[in-house]
């Protein structure tokens, strides 16, 4: 597989390579992370493709540092908004179970501050993930990142879905409490 730093060159380059090399490379990871938010293998096609579109639109000028985070975060965000779209004819039982387990730790009225205010939970929350165990760092981001189901994360991590489960739970009441006691109102 070709080198990340050589995929970004051909963007700059304005080769059509760029796009053949990205899916062949990032294609799967694109469309996973789509088909775990949409529920649908039609729209996680639509969203891995629209990720090479925003990709091509974004480089140049953008020259990302980690190229598989910056797809992800397209295809995270081209995801979600195909997810709301969808919303209203049909549910996507497993993401909306992903949103609502996070439900009780994140503050739900939004009022004119939100913006500087989810900056300043967001830089909350990367330190609150810093300080946790790389296994419960990984759990957590595959559950509510990627939104990957808890029986993948088992797999992937090689242990039970209780503990799983049970992980996300006591991270997801240690979060609430160390955003309380920052003074976020949950």
């Amino acid at each position: 597989m070709m080198e990340d730093s050589r995929i970004i060159d051909l963007y700059f380059e304005r080769s059509e390579e760029a796009i053949t090399q990205t899916a062949l490379k990032y294609g799967r990871l694109c469309r996973s992370i789509a088909m775990n938010i949409t529920g649908s293998y039609e729209d996680a096609q639509e969203c891995e493709n629209d990720t090479y579109v925003a990709a091509w639109n974004a480089i140049p000028p953008t020259r990302p540092n980690l190229f598989s985070a910056f797809l992800s975060r397209i295809a995270r965000n081209i995801a979600l908004n195909r997810y709301e779209y969808n919303k209203a004819g049909k549910r996507n039982h497993q993401f909306d179970l992903v949103l609502e387990e996070l439900e009780e730790c994140l503050a739900s009225s939004y009022s004119v501050e939100d913006t500087y205010i989810t900056g300043e939970v967001a830089g909350m929350i990367n330190a609150f993930l810093e300080k946790l165990k790389t296994e419960t760092r990984v759990m957590f981001v595959r559950r509510y990142y990627y939104a990957d189901s808890v029986k993948e994360i088992a797999g992937r991590l090689a242990v039970s879905e209780s503990k799983v489960k049970t992980t996300l739970f006591r991270v997801r009441q240690d979060l609430k409490e160390y955003l309380e006691a920052r003074g976020v109102q949950v």
